[in-house]
């Protein structure tokens, strides 16, 4: 995948920086991605879909604006048509790589799709991030109920490995899904968020369950025609005619 360009010039306007792909056409248009800078802070805006494709894009334009801010990044991911774990692991790698920089991540704004992939991995409140307060005196004594920031980080750190080592599997059971049932990435995916979600199943559990029937121990039948039901649900839903590489949102 050809590496992205950072155009100072670029549709971001002044002081600002554009992401475009270049090199050879992909199956679909990469995402746009536009970094600007706002004083310290960077703000990074993208259009379009994140998933396994596009992910190395993703990984550049996070380095640059990390590397362009002095203080927080901001995430503008209100116009993503689709995401996947894919995305979302790039987008924990550049949550740890600015935590060790002093530079926070923040999702300032996020589409559907991206709010229910943070809600099913538990990882919306490492991307919450809040402002200081511009009246908090420093000098102030610390209330004894505000010292859980330790215990605030350990979890948070605990939630980051947990999404991060969930996403091998969940990445086995979209190509199992695929392969069994003929789907596009994207469908299945969206078969893994539809069964998840109508069997109260946190979305690793459910590909564990796929994966160890490779193995030869079947998922429980509530799981098994939750899926089917899914997939069928899904299939209905694609505009007819569609690429099997490729599905509009």
């Amino acid at each position: 995948m050809a590496e992205p360009a950072y155009d100072a010039e670029g549709d971001a306007g002044a002081g600002g920086l554009r992401a475009e792909a270049s090199g050879a056409p992909h199956a679909r248009p990469l995402p746009e991605i536009a970094l600007r800078a706002e004083g310290e802070r960077v703000a990074v805006e993208i259009d379009g879909e994140l998933d396994l494709e596009s992910a190395e894009q993703l990984e550049h334009a996070l380095r640059a604006a990390l590397a362009a801010a002095v203080g927080a990044v901001d995430l503008d991911l209100a116009g993503v048509t689709f995401c996947d774990c894919a995305a979302l692991n790039v987008l924990l790698e550049a949550r740890e790589r600015g935590l060790r920089q002093g530079k926070p991540v923040v999702i300032r704004s996020a589409a559907p799709v991206v709010e229910r992939l943070l809600d099913l991995t538990g990882t919306a409140p490492l991307f919450a991030g809040t402002d200081p307060d511009p009246h908090h005196d420093d000098d102030a004594p610390v209330p004894p109920e505000d010292h859980g920031g330790e215990q605030d980080l350990r979890v948070e750190v605990v939630q980051l490995r947990r999404a991060m080592q969930t996403r091998p599997v969940i990445d086995l059971a979209r190509g199992i899904l695929m392969a069994s049932f003929a789907l596009s990435a994207q469908d299945a995916w969206r078969v893994l968020v539809d069964a998840s979600q109508h069997t109260n199943t946190k979305l690793h559990h459910l590909a564990h369950d796929l994966v160890d029937a490779v193995e030869g121990d079947p998922p429980p039948e509530a799981v098994q025609e939750q899926v089917a039901a899914a997939v069928a649900r899904v299939r209905s839903a694609s505009p007819a005619g569609a690429r099997a590489d490729h599905v509009d949102e």
